[in-house]
Order: structure tokens, then sequence, then C-alpha cells
């Protein structure tokens, strides 16, 4: 939406306060509220080919953002303002920067939220503008400085507390990296339409028309332990898609607690605009001319709470995954995910943190995770090993560590994290994840103060 118009509604919101649900000017602004976050990141890529220079990146930002009291019985407005900036850290060598961070850019500055919604807490939601989304396929990726967020208009509806029914229709999105909002998504070439997104697997050659968004209906709902979800999304001109996925928690009064999880994608599209251009992921001579992919997983484990004077809640599943291949179709019969792939930011159960299944193409995979809160919560401790057998990729298995640091007291609100993953074999065509299959190490190391 125009920026000069929502922060034109903004402040008329704040002018009449005749028109919210408060008495005075006062009242307003105390019911109006202003959060965010300060982030400072250190990211390091170390790969373990000699001819291919390591990368690092380094930023401070944060985020701000400025919701106001209801007015009108119900209509409020929001804003979030975003920014990064390396400090000149980045130096003059493109080669070593990891561009995944913020970009090449030395700052990077985006209104990343204006929006007008309409809210009865726990009924209706209806947004519109320029907004977080957060669907399994579309959602935030937000292990960066800055998140993604789209421009769109979205509705929820509670006909019953425990069901919900969601529908948006995007337009536009702002990468990660990106100080605007553009008409692409992660296929596009880099620079495509003006916009630096940094990340994806661009396939389309910047003469290929604009994207026209996406079009998602979802239905979810939780009852006894149980939570299943559904939704059909159409990324225009790119892949229709339905995606299910349904969990069980037995409640045993144990301490431990069996899970289940089944999780199902299926794709179609005839038209589009990956045709004849997407690879299997990279293998550019399996080249398909119609979308066709089918995948599905399942997941069991259980959640316990053994020790808690010690160790506190914790998790440890099993979960696998499988894409089918398809003769003929785009990358094999690859699932196409284009807000999602090369961030690995999927719902698939396996993904890892650098990537998974929608990054390789069809294959099967393996991941066992262990979650565990320790001393009542001041450390989360994540653990995982994944394997991955790819028809075009080759194999190749992950290893991950992940611990946070909560100190609570006086510095609550602080988190201190290290996440650390090895990538081993796979990517048989000299990709650039692992060069001529060395093993790849990922380490990031996040500071995260929320106010």
């Amino acid at each position: 939406m125009n920026k000069r118009l929502f922060l034109a509604a903004f402040f008329m919101s704040t002018s009449y306060p005749v028109l919210a649900d408060s008495d005075t000017l006062t009242q307003f602004f105390q019911k109006s509220k202003i959060y965010g976050q300060v982030r400072s990141y250190y990211f390091s890529r170390l790969y373990g080919a000699t001819h291919v220079p390591n990368q690092s990146s380094f930023a401070i930002g944060g985020l701000l953002n400025i919701k106001s009291a209801p007015f009108l019985g119900g209509f409020g407005v929001g804003v979030s303002f975003y920014t990064a900036n390396d400090l000149g850290t980045h130096g003059y060598s493109p080669s070593t920067v990891d561009t995944t961070m913020m970009g090449l850019t030395p700052s990077l500055n985006a209104l990343g939220q204006a929006y007008v919604q309409y809210a009865k807490p726990g009924k209706v939601l209806v947004r519109a503008g320029d907004q977080i989304i957060s669907t399994p396929w579309m959602n935030n990726s937000d292990a960066r400085i800055l998140p993604a967020t789209y421009q769109a208009l979205f509705a929820q509806y509670s006909p019953l507390p425990d069901v919900k029914l969601e529908a948006l229709r995007e337009f536009r999105w702002k990468s990660r990296t990106s100080p605007n909002y553009y008409k692409d998504n992660l296929y596009y070439a880099t620079g495509y339409s003006g916009d630096p997104v940094y990340g994806g697997v661009p396939k389309l050659p910047n003469s290929d028309p604009q994207a026209q968004g996406t079009l998602a209906f979802g239905a979810s709902t939780t009852a006894l332990g149980a939570k299943a979800q559904a939704w059909y999304y159409d990324f225009y001109h790119f892949a229709k898609m339905f995606y299910s996925s349904g969990s069980y928690t037995l409640r045993t009064a144990t301490g431990i607690d069996p899970l289940v999880g089944v999780q199902f994608v299926r794709e179609w599209e005839n038209n589009s605009l990956l045709n004849s251009s997407l690879g299997a992921q990279g293998v550019d001579n399996i080249i398909g001319n119609t979308v066709n992919s089918s995948a599905w997983g399942i997941q069991v484990g259980a959640n316990f709470d053994i020790a808690p004077s010690i160790f506190g809640k914790g998790q440890l599943t099993w979960s696998y995954n499988e894409i089918v291949p398809h003769i003929g179709a785009i990358g094999g019969g690859a699932i196409v995910s284009p807000y999602t792939i090369g961030y690995a930011t999927d719902p698939l159960y396996t993904t890892s943190m650098i990537r998974g299944l929608v990054e390789m193409g069809p294959g099967n995979g393996w991941k066992v995770k262990w979650i565990q809160n320790i001393l009542h919560k001041q450390f989360l401790l994540m653990t995982a090993f994944a394997r991955y057998h790819t028809y075009y990729n080759g194999n190749s298995n992950d290893a991950y560590m992940d611990l946070t640091y909560f100190p609570g007291g006086m510095l609550k609100g602080l988190s201190v994290r290290d996440r650390m993953e090895v990538a081993n074999g796979g990517l048989v065509h000299d990709a650039p994840l692992n060069p001529h299959n060395k093993t790849f190490v990922y380490n990031r190391v996040m500071l995260t103060y929320m106010f």
C-alpha cells in the first residue's frame, strides 16, 4: 500500500481519540504498543575446498514495531521499521562476504510493515498492507537481521474456539536482504527489477515476466492433543499446491508423552514460468515442462519432563520425508516453493538449517532431533543429524548443534545463541554449498535483545 497514505492514516488515528476505544489521548497512547528487538549477528561459512574463499558477515540492526490502540470498535494500524548495518566490516572483497546476511550493501533500511486491520480477538482478523505472514510455505524466514514480509490482504476467522479459517492474497514481497517490495520471488535472478535479493536459487532470466503473487486458503484445528491443518496455495504462474499435516500427542501423566505426525504435499501446474528453466535443483539436464510433485513425511517421538530440577522439558523425534521422482516434470519432480527455496524454511520434517529436500530435489531423508531445556529454561539445547539420499544430487548428511542462553533477571529479553551445522557429501555437480563434495561448516552467532 502507499506508505504516505498509511502514515497519514496512522497519525489521524492518534489525533482523534474520540474515535478510539479510549476516553482521552493519554489513554489512547497507553493502550498503543511500542516494542521490538536489537540484533547483532556474525555468520561464517567455512569451505573445505582450498580454491573457494571462506565467507563471513557481521551486522547489527533492529526491528521497531508500533501498533495503535483499537479505534472505531476494532480498527487499528501498525508500522514496523527495520534497519541493519555492517559497521564497515564487509570491506571491498565481495567473494569473502556472506551475502545472505544483508547482501553486499553496507546498510539496509526498510519500512517492513505498514498495515490497517480490523480485529475482534479470538474471532475475526482482517489486515491489509505490508505485513508478516506466518503460513507453512509462506513465512517470515526470520534467521537473518531482517525478516521477510509481504504486501497482502489477510483474513482469519474462528467459527469455534479451536478452529481457524484463513485466506490471503499476496501481491509483492520484501525478502530478508531487500529494502523494498518487489514482484518477484526466490527463483528470480539477483538484481531482477532492481531487487538485490540473495540466497535463493535463481533460475529465471531477468527478461521473464513479473511474479503475480499468491492466493492461499487454510484451515486448522486443535483438540484433545491432536492438531491438523490443510492449505491450498496458488503461486500464480509457478505452481498450485495442496499441503496438509497432522499430529497427536498422548498425555500419559508419566513425564513421557509419545507423539506422532504426518504430512503430505501435492503440486501441479502446466503453464509454470519455470517450464524448461529449472533443472533438478542444479542439475540442468533434468528439465521438465510441467510441475508435478508428490511428497510425504512421518514423525514419531516423545515429549518428556523427567528431571525438572536439572533439565526441564524436552523432545526427541525421528522423522522421514520423501519426494517422489516424476519423469518429465520440472526438477524431476521437485517441490516448487517460491518463498522458501534456498532459505531452508519450509515445513518438511527433515529440513536442516542450511538445506533440505526442497533444495536438493527428489529423494528421501531422515532426521533425528533432540530439544532440551536446561536449568529452568536458562539454556535451550537443540541437536540434530539428517541424512539425505537424492536422485540427482547424491547422498549427504548434516550435523547440527544449537545452544541458546537466556540470562534473565536484569537482562530479561536478552538471548545469546550459537548455531552450527556441518554438511558433508552430496551435490555431485559442484554446487556452491559443497564444492568438490568437501565439508562445509556454517556457524551463526546471534545476540538478540527484545524490548
